[in-house]
């Protein structure tokens, strides 16, 4: 038979066993309500995201109305402004160099020296004789005028007198012949020293010390160029520079500051473009018979020396202005035999193509003459993303950057990128203390 003792222990166990199960209950639901909580809460997301995927961002540009300049581009090579060939006038042995090879020299500057002896020798020779002439011109000038008072008072005769006078007079002739030589002399000791005929940049020497040189010709020593300014010479038809012509004449095409002629630009053998204008001269004009074409020429300034003499180029000339224009990048028009098109992008995100008019290249971007309206937005990049949706679909227009804008912006676009890092534990953050509770 169980004691009281015994009875009031099986009671407490039963009420701490029923305490027990009530708590885990409690859990069990609790545990019920967060997990269906979550599961709403995925499924409204789940509802969100299956709206329909987001529209496909395109880079456009939109296009505003102005003047531009319609550019043509041509062949052409440069040529120095001056040429000089540095030549021995003087006949002998060369004994010196005077100038290091390819630097720049003056007008005057001395450049070679030839042997001078035979030379200094034949200006002391002629020197010798002006003075022997000078002698027997003061012999032949007294005994003239000593006869003059006699022949007055009849003691010689008008013969010896005139004989007199002729000697004085040829006398003065003999001086005038010696000055001569004199002179000729000198010019030729002078010769025994080359100098440069012009200021320039001198090239290599053609001779060296001990050559015999200007021996029955004028040997040609060196070379020097004058390459500031420059000349450019290209080729362009004869109809072409016609109109050229009456645009200057109309003042339709630009010109250089205070002179008649037009401003060019010249792109170097690398692609780019030097960095002073140059312009256009109507000298030394001639058409070629074969080939109708006309050999213009330009001036460039070159203090810098940049530009070498034989160098292939590419004349950049503005010939006209287009008003009411629009420019577009290259890659935006679609070129074929049926026309020019273009994919503008309108108000509701559709795109579509548009035909357009197309006038030169500028640069990287073609002039479009007509078909656009100002404000329009001309599709530029995302064409494959275009091909994998149904005709139609909407897209995103966002700003287009130029190719070498975008490489200058990927560094801060990189730099973002731990930041997006560092912000993702603490978007996460949240969620924690409801884990932790729901672990209670």
């Amino acid at each position: 038979m169980p004691t009281p003792s015994m009875n009031l222990t099986s009671l407490s166990a039963k009420q701490s066993s029923n305490r027990t199960r009530r708590q885990q209950i409690l859990l069990v639901a609790l545990a019920s309500v967060f997990i269906a909580s979550c599961g709403k809460s995925g499924e409204g997301n789940a509802k969100g995201a299956g709206g329909g995927p987001p529209a496909a961002e395109v880079g456009v540009v939109t296009v505003k109305l102005g003047d531009v300049g319609l550019v043509t581009e041509l062949p052409g090579r440069l040529e120095a402004s001056r040429v000089a060939q540095v030549r021995a006038r003087a006949a002998g042995i060369l004994q010196k160099r005077l100038f290091k090879e390819g630097s720049d020299v003056k007008a005057g500057q001395p450049l070679f020296s030839i042997d001078p002896g035979p030379y200094a020798a034949a200006l002391a020779s002629a020197k010798a004789s002006q003075a022997r002439a000078e002698a027997n011109l003061a012999q032949a000038t007294a005994l003239a005028e000593r006869y003059k008072p006699l022949v007055e008072a009849n003691a010689v005769s008008k013969q010896d007198y005139a004989n007199a006078v002729a000697a004085q007079k040829q006398a003065e002739a003999d001086v005038a012949v010696g000055k001569a030589n004199v002179q000729t002399a000198g010019i030729n000791l002078g010769y025994a020293s080359v100098t440069s005929p012009i200021s320039g940049r001198i090239g290599r020497a053609l001779v060296t010390e001990g050559a015999l040189v200007g021996q029955g010709e004028a040997t040609q020593l060196a070379v020097v160029q004058q390459i500031n300014p420059m000349y450019v010479n290209f080729t362009q038809s004869a109809t072409e520079v016609m109109k050229l012509r009456n645009a200057m004449a109309s003042g339709r095409l630009k010109r250089a500051d205070g002179t008649e002629a037009a401003s060019i630009r010249v792109v170097l053998e690398d692609g780019t473009e030097y960095a002073r204008a140059g312009r256009l001269l109507f000298s030394d004009l001639t058409v070629d018979a074969t080939t109708g074409q006309i050999t213009l020429r330009a001036e460039v300034p070159n203090p810098t020396g940049e530009l070498l003499p034989g160098l292939y180029v590419r004349v950049r000339l503005e010939q006209a202005q287009a008003t009411d224009a629009f420019t577009v990048p290259q890659q935006a028009v679609t070129r074929t035999a049926q026309g020019d098109t273009v994919l503008v992008v309108g108000e509701d995100g559709k795109v579509g193509p548009r035909s357009v008019k197309i006038g030169s290249a500028k640069g990287a971007q073609w002039v479009v003459l007509s078909g656009l309206k100002p404000g329009e937005k001309v599709m530029v990049d995302g064409f494959q993303k275009l091909q994998m949706m149904p005709p139609g679909t909407p897209v995103k227009p966002v700003p287009w950057t130029p190719p070498s804008s975008a490489a200058a912006g990927a560094p801060a676009a990189g730099a973002s990128a731990p930041a997006a890092a560092a912000s993702t534990p603490a978007a996460a953050s949240p969620a924690a203390p409801a884990a932790s509770a729901a672990a209670k």
